[in-house]
């Protein structure tokens, strides 16, 4: 069986490498946790073996360990200025060797290449079509946990906080642009590179969840009530939606209560 308290504690002694006081880590440790326990919450709803509910909680605390690094490189978790974070986790793991700090005694046969495709592939609009069904089903569980939790990220963080040194990449538009409301009706999420305004950008985040996996996720993201929050008020210590970009977020809800089949 997996020790959980073991993994905790190797994934809290990495982050010690950071700064403790950076705001960013502190967030960036939080959301891990949460991703953790939202994956293991998931899999269970989908009545998985006990293993595999270990490993998609284990998956959950490796999903994001290229962000202490990107936050320390470039100053910003945005990818489009700095790095794929996802990649530099993957890379940080499997290819210099962390993934050996963590306790890893419980896991089935070949969870390395699996952990290892489901960091790597976690934060990619869409997934290689050549992954075997479990693959996948690894692979769009991080995705659901993950999406799940950084929509109570955006509802309690500031945007300024949340880019760090890419605030200046963002225009300050009155309303999203064409391309991003194409997606809205298109039911799809939003490519970070047609992304310009600070709207288009928290768009684009509500944006995720049409591509929420299951049923399960979709439930716990109604119950956090953080989307419907996205949906209906202001950014957290953000400038307050003017009227036409009100009008653009209620056409985003509409969208997606068509998608999901029901109320946000």
């Amino acid at each position: 069986m997996l020790d959980f308290i073991d993994v905790v504690f190797a994934f809290l002694q990495y982050a010690k490498n950071y700064d403790g006081n950076d705001s960013g880590i502190e967030r960036k440790s939080l959301h891990t946790l949460r991703v953790a326990k939202l994956s293991k919450q998931i899999a269970m709803g989908l009545n998985m073996p006990p293993d595999d509910v270990d490993l998609a909680w284990f998956i959950g605390i490796l999903h994001d360990i290229g962000r202490f690094e990107q936050g320390r490189r470039y100053g910003t978790f945005v990818d489009s200025v700095s790095v794929d974070h996802a990649e530099l986790g993957a890379d940080i793991l499997f290819r210099d060797g962390l993934i050996d700090s963590f306790p890893t005694e419980g896991l089935k046969n070949g969870w390395r290449l699996l952990c290892e495709r489901a960091v790597r592939c976690h934060n990619k609009l869409s997934l290689p079509e050549d992954f075997d069904e479990r693959t996948l089903t690894f692979c769009r569980l991080i995705r659901d946990a993950d999406k799940a939790d950084i929509f109570r990220v955006i509802a309690t963080t500031t945007f300024e906080a949340r880019v760090g040194t890419a605030r200046s990449k963002y225009t300050d538009e009155p309303e999203a642009s064409p391309a991003v409301m194409d997606c809205v009706y298109e039911h799809r999420c939003v490519p970070g590179k047609i992304v310009r305004s600070v709207f288009d950008n928290h768009v684009a985040k509500c944006c995720m969840a049409f591509e929420l996996c299951f049923d399960g996720t979709r439930q716990i993201v109604s119950e956090q009530g953080f989307l419907r929050a996205l949906l209906e008020e202001k950014e957290a210590g953000g400038t307050v939606w003017n009227e036409k970009e009100m009008e653009q977020l209620a056409i985003v809800r509409a969208e997606l209560e068509k998608a999901w089949g029901r109320g946000i």
